[in-house]
C-alpha cells in the first residue's frame, strides 16, 4: 500500500483568493476557514501586506486558499498611490490572475462603497468566478442591509459573520463548485524541512526569499516592518548533487528590541517570529555582512536561537558591499561576536545580486541530513573515552575528572549525558573540548550540542526505587 502511494503525481491544488479593500475582514475570514489565527487581524488599515496561503481540507477535498492585502486605490488616484498600497495592490493583483475563484469580501455594517465598487470593477475584468461575502452580518438586520451589495453585479450574496463563522461552510461549498475536485486522498503530503528565517529589520531576509523562489514574491523596502505576518512559502532545496529537498520557507517580521515595538501589530509580528524559532527545523540567521556589522540585536537573536535548540545556518547577507579578500576575516569576526552559534556554518551572499545561493541551500540541505545523525550510545563512549586517554582533564582541588559512562538523554538537539565521579571537577574548557571531539567524530554540523554532566549514582537499586514511585 505505501508503494502505491508513493507512486501517485502531485497535484496542483485548485486556488481561492480572499480579496476585497482593507478592513472588511478578509482575514478574518481566511483564519475562520483554515480553523486557526494563521494571519494577523488588527483594525488598523494595511495590517496584510505580503498575500498568505494555506491548503485546506473542507467536506473530502483540498484546495489552497490565499489571503491578500486591502485593495486601497480608486481610478482616478491610482498614480498618486504611496508606496505601501502599490506593493499591496502588487501582491493581490499576482494572487487573483492565478486564483480560480475570488471571494470579494465587504463590509455590511459599513454598506457599500465607492471603494468596493472599484475592487469589484477589477475582479470582474478578470473573467472569473467571484462570490460576494458580506461581512459583520452578525444579525437579521445586517443579513437585510447585505442586499445593497446586488448593485455590484454578481450573481449571490452571501452575509457571513467571520466571528461566529455564521454562513461561512455554504460560500465555501459554493465556492468549491466552481473549481476541479481534488480529493484528500489524491494530495501527497511529503514531510517538508521547516526553514525560518530570522533577523533584525532591514537585513534583506524578505529579498533572500525572493532570491530564492526567483520571483517577487515578497514586499521589499529599506523601511523597518515591511514584513509582518510570518508567510509560509513551499520551495525545493537544492542539495548540490542533483537532488530536492521538499521545504517551506518562513519568512518573517524583524526582531527589533522590545523597547522599539511601537505598535500592537509589531508586537504580534514579533510574537510570530519567535513562534517559527520554535517549531523550525532549520533557522536561517540572516545578518548584515561587514566589519563591526554584528549589533547587539544581533547577539540577542542568535542566543535566541540557540535557547531554542532550533538547527542553524548563518546567513551574512550584503556580501556585494565587500569584496572577496574580507571575507575570511569576517568569518572570524563572526566566530568572534557569535560565539553561542560557533556551530552553524557561516555562508556569505548577495540576495539582491543573487551571490552564492547555490552554496547556502547546499549548507541548509547539509544541516537538514544532519538532524538524521544518530549517536549510539556504544560509539559515543568509545569517542569520550578516548578523548580522556588523549587529553587528561585537568585536576581541580585535587580531584582529577573520571569518566563512568556516557548516555543520548535527547535528540533536536542532541543531548549527552555525562555520569561522572565529581560534577565540580568539570572543568568548562575541558567540556568545550569533549564537545569538539564528539563532534569529529559525528556529522553535527549546524546542530546544536548539549553537554550535561551529572554524578554517578552510587547505587543501581536507587535508581529503581525512585523509578517505582
Amino acid at each position: 500500500m505505501t508503494d502505491a502511494v508513493e507512486e501517485k503525481t502531485p497535484v496542483t491544488l485548485p486556488v481561492i483568493a480572499i480579496v476585497g479593500r482593507p478592513n472588511v475582514g478578509k482575514s478574518s475570514l481566511f483564519n475562520a476557514v483554515v480553523g486557526r489565527k494563521l494571519a494577523i487581524v488588527h483594525e488598523m488599515s494595511g495590517v496584510t501586506r505580503d498575500r498568505v496561503s494555506a491548503d485546506i481540507r473542507f467536506q473530502k477535498q483540498m484546495f489552497t486558499l490565499v489571503d491578500t492585502g486591502g485593495l486601497n486605490t480608486l481610478d482616478d488616484t491610482e498614480k498618486n498611490v504611496d508606496f505601501w498600497d502599490a506593493g499591496i495592490t502588487t501582491q493581490a493583483q499576482y494572487a487573483m490572475e492565478n486564483a480560480d475563484v475570488l471571494i470579494l469580501v465587504c463590509d455590511s455594517q459599513a454598506g457599500l462603497t465607492p471603494l468596493d465598487i472599484d475592487v469589484a470593477r477589477r475582479v470582474r475584468q478578470l473573467n472569473k468566478p467571484v462570490f460576494v461575502a458580506a461581512n459583520k452580518c452578525d444579525s437579521d438586520e445586517w443579513k437585510d442591509h447585505a442586499t445593497e451589495f446586488s448593485r455590484l453585479g454578481f450573481k449571490k450574496i452571501y452575509p457571513i459573520c467571520c466571528t461566529h463563522r455564521g454562513g461561512i461552510n455554504a460560500l465555501i461549498a459554493d465556492a468549491l463548485k466552481e473549481c476541479r475536485f481534488v480529493p484528500v486522498s489524491a494530495v501527497i503530503k511529503k514531510p517538508a524541512l521547516n526553514i525560518a528565517i530570522v533577523g533584525r529589520p532591514n537585513v534583506g531576509k524578505s529579498s533572500l526569499v525572493n532570491a530564492l523562489l526567483g520571483e517577487e514574491r515578497l514586499m521589499t523596502s529599506p523601511i523597518a516592518g515591511t514584513t509582518r505576518d510570518a508567510v509560509k512559502i513551499e520551495f525545493a532545496i537544492k542539495d548540490g548533487k542533483g537532488g530536492e529537498l521538499p521545504a517551506q520557507l518562513v519568512d518573517t517580521a524583524g526582531l527589533r528590541k522590545t523597547g522599539k515595538v511601537d505598535n500592537l501589530v509589531e508586537m504580534f509580528s514579533v510574537m510570530r517570529a519567535k513562534s517559527a524559532i520554535d517549531r523550525a527545523d532549520v533557522v536561517l540567521m540572516v545578518l548584515e555582512a561587514g566589519i563591526g556589522k554584528v549589533t547587539a540585536q544581533d547577539r540577542k537573536i542568535a542566543a535566541l536561537i540557540e535557547q531554542s535548540g532550533r538547527s542553524c545556518v548563518v546567513v551574512a547577507n550584503k556580501c556585494d558591499l565587500c569584496d572577496d579578500a574580507k571575507v575570511e576575516p569576517l568569518a572570524q569576526e563572526l566566530k568572534r561576536q557569535l560565539p553561542n552559534l560557533n556551530f552553524a556554518p557561516a555562508v556569505f551572499i548577495s540576495a539582491t545580486e543573487k551571490h552564492n545561493l547555490a552554496r547556502l541551500e547546499s549548507s541548509i540541505a547539509e544541516v537538514a541530513a544532519n538532524l538524521q545523525t544518530e549517536i549510539t550510545t556504544g560509539l559515543l563512549n568509545r569517542v569520550l573515552t578516548k578523548a580522556f586517554e588523549d587529553t587528561p582533564p585537568p585536576v581541580i582541588k585535587g580531584v582529577p575528572l573520571k569518566l563512568f559512562y556516557a548516555s543520548l538523554a535527547g535528540v533536536r538537539p542532541p543531548r549527552v549525558k555525562l555520569f561522572v565521579n565529581r560534577v565540580e571537577s568539570a572543568a568548562g574548557n575541558y567540556l568545550a573540548f569533549l564537545k569538539k571531539r564528539i563532534r569529529e567524530n559525528f556529522s553535527l554540523t549546524g546542530i546544536p550540542l548539549d553537554l550535561e554532566v551529572a554524578a554517578r549514582p552510587k547505587k543501581i537499586e536507587s535508581i529503581r526505587r525512585k523509578e517505582k514511585k
